[in-house]
């Protein structure tokens, strides 16, 4: 974090109380990173009612894959959306079961039409979407060039 404002507010006591329990609860040192994040949270969520909007998630699913078609269906889609599915998991739970994480990305409404069109495949027992802003691009003008604490080569 480069720098910081300061800002102050007025809470109720009994709100600021709660607030200092969930504070300690997750384990936050201080209040600040606490707020930060219910802001970040909250940036987010609003960036989900555009539609245009980029963003990066996961679709999780459990299906069965006895259901006949479920299996066949769900490759279908993932190869017709390949450019808005980054990578998958699957991971057999049972010998019915099998769970996927797609991660997607793209803008708002085609990352929803794609979770709700793989939710809607007679089969998927549960399905669920998680969205956060961010945007991918596999240009090479966008290539990032930081550090991470893995290692793993980037273009020069």
């Amino acid at each position: 974090m480069d720098k910081v404002v300061r800002i102050s507010m007025s809470l109720e006591p009994d709100l600021l109380e709660e607030f200092d329990t969930l504070v300690n609860n997750k384990g936050y040192t201080a209040r600040s990173e606490a707020i930060r994040d219910l802001i970040r949270d909250a940036l987010v969520e609003d960036r989900w009612r555009d539609s245009e909007s980029e963003v990066v998630g996961t679709i999780t699913m459990v299906y069965d894959h006895n259901v006949s078609y479920t299996q066949e269906r769900l490759m279908e889609i993932q190869h017709a959306k390949h450019l808005s599915i980054s990578s998958t998991i699957h991971v057999h739970l049972n010998r019915d079961q099998c769970l996927e994480v797609l991660i997607v990305w793209g803008k708002v409404k085609d990352v929803t039409h794609l979770a709700d069109e793989i939710g809607a495949i007679k089969g998927v027992v549960f399905s669920k979407l998680t969205m956060t802003s961010g945007s991918m691009s596999h240009s090479e003008e966008d290539d990032h060039k930081h550090e991470h604490a893995h290692s793993h080569p980037h273009s020069q």
